[in-house]
């Protein structure tokens, strides 16, 4: 799997990653392996959050903006009416937004 190397005030700790890690890859399609760890994709989703770049604009330091803004997508869908987002449930959990 491969892993990237970053250091931004947006990024958090591996162990506030850790109380969502389950959450997000429960999401997953089981297709094929994973080769890039989720948490570099999340750090990289909550830059552009902070700083309100484009996706284009991310640092090389992250995964490809294509991949983070596929999983964005994903994480970002809500399932049915009633029910919030993925991405909205873990940013939530880490207590990164109000209710």
């Amino acid at each position: 799997m491969q892993h990237f190397s970053h250091h931004y005030q947006s990024d958090i700790s591996r162990q506030q990653f850790d109380l969502i890690r389950q959450d997000l890859e429960a999401s997953r399609k089981r297709t094929h392996p994973k080769h890039i760890d989720p948490y570099d994709i999340f750090c990289a989703m909550l830059y552009v959050l902070k700083n309100g770049c484009t996706w284009r604009d991310l640092p090389a330091d992250y995964p490809k903006w294509s991949t983070v803004y596929y999983y964005w997508m994903s994480w970002s869908k809500a399932p049915t009416p009633d029910k919030p987002a993925l991405l909205t449930q873990v940013l939530k959990k880490l207590s990164l937004i109000d209710d």
